[in-house]
């Protein structure tokens, strides 16, 4: 064999055995790396699993704003759901299709999701022309389940489990129900839209029928809690219609574990123009013949330009104007996130940082005194 055959083929012998080695050595690194995600990935699940039983109550932005911090300390979260929403694409399809909202939901149960950004982007599509202009694709697969399912709970059931969601998301009623108020001049109001322009100027509130039944699942969750949230959200038009539920009420007043009011970090120009912290207890208690146990109040100073945004819109903080507030303990705290540096919202992460360790808290408490 001539010296060049000898040398190419050596050199490929060596450089096939050098591949070869490499090849193992990158295969046994991505191995080890594989095992480590599985490893890391089955420790936070457990971390997940043991985390504190929360029932949250609301609807629209607030609610979806505390599950996405909730998700990172628990998954053993009920969010239950006002269904009383009229506008937007919900409206819509309620109006056409006979459904119960779905927008309020959808959101919460991408907010569960682990991947909440991607899956936010695709299912909070909304189309922008022809038939379905304004209806977001979310909304649309939700009714579409919907229609296969011949129930809206098992629909929202089967998106529970298709989004593989870090807890659970529930209607508080499968009945189709009207959010109903009368002014304090005697005046009966009709519906969200309304409720939210005058709630300044109400002085009742019911929902009908007003013997509505809550989901079965919803009082379960109740009784099993280890924390029950209210908010943050709309006082009017998500917080109390799933306290105007009798059967809600009533579970919710004979709860042992701590109730939690998350104020809202500005007042609602129309719904709760010039409310203290005060005023939207007071509506809590009217609802609910229970005053919460613990008020979650942000303290954090809001941006010059910012305040002067909101106080343009009728809207400005929050805000405790007495000592001390009946029937509960408030605990403030840097609850503020400032969103494209003009919108309020409430921090994620470090409001539920706060309920998690206020269910710590109270458990050690009640450990000390047995």
């Amino acid at each position: 064999m001539p010296a060049w055959e000898e040398f190419f083929l050596g050199a490929l012998a060596g450089g096939t055995l050098a591949f070869g080695a490499r090849f193992l050595e990158e295969r046994k690194r991505w191995t080890e790396q594989r095992n480590r995600r599985n490893v890391l990935s089955k420790a936070v699940e457990l971390r997940l699993s043991l985390g504190p039983k929360v029932v949250a109550f609301g609807g629209g932005t607030g609610l979806s704003t505390l599950l996405r911090g909730l998700k990172h300390f628990t998954r053993n979260i009920t969010a239950v759901v006002t269904v009383t929403d009229e506008g937007g694409s919900s409206g819509r399809l309620r109006q056409e299709w006979g459904v119960l909202p779905p927008g309020d939901l959808r959101n919460c149960l991408v907010a569960l999701a682990e991947d909440d950004s991607a899956l936010n982007r695709l299912l909070g599509f909304r189309f922008d022309h022809g038939e379905l202009a304004g209806h977001s694709l979310g909304n649309l697969i939700l009714l579409a389940a919907t229609e296969l399912a011949g129930d809206f709970r098992l629909a929202v059931e089967e998106m529970n489990n298709l989004l593989a969601i870090r807890g659970k998301v529930l209607p508080v009623t499968t009945e189709a129900v009207v959010l109903k108020g009368r002014t304090d001049l005697g005046t009966e109001v009709s519906g969200e839209l309304q409720i939210s322009a005058t709630g300044a100027r109400l002085a009742e509130i019911w929902l009908e029928p007003r013997d509505a039944h809550p989901l079965k699942d919803v009082l379960e969750a109740i009784d099993a809690a280890e924390i029950l949230v209210l908010g943050p959200g709309s006082l009017f038009t998500s917080v109390l219609p799933n306290l105007l539920i009798p059967d809600v009420a009533k579970r919710l007043r004979r709860a042992t574990v701590p109730l939690v009011y998350v104020a809202n970090l500005m007042t609602q120009p129309g719904e709760t123009e010039q409310f203290s912290l005060e005023d939207h207890i007071r509506w809590i208690h009217k609802a609910l013949r229970r005053n919460p146990e613990y008020v979650l109040l942000n303290d954090s100073q809001i941006p010059m330009d910012v305040a002067s945004r909101y106080a343009e819109a009728g809207a400005r903080p929050v805000e405790l104007t007495s000592e001390s507030l009946e029937g509960g303990m408030v605990i403030t705290g840097d609850f503020l996130s400032i969103k494209d540096d003009r919108t309020v919202r409430h921090d994620s992460i470090r409001l539920a940082e706060a309920l998690v360790r206020l269910v710590r808290e109270v458990e050690d408490q009640q450990s000390w005194i047995r």
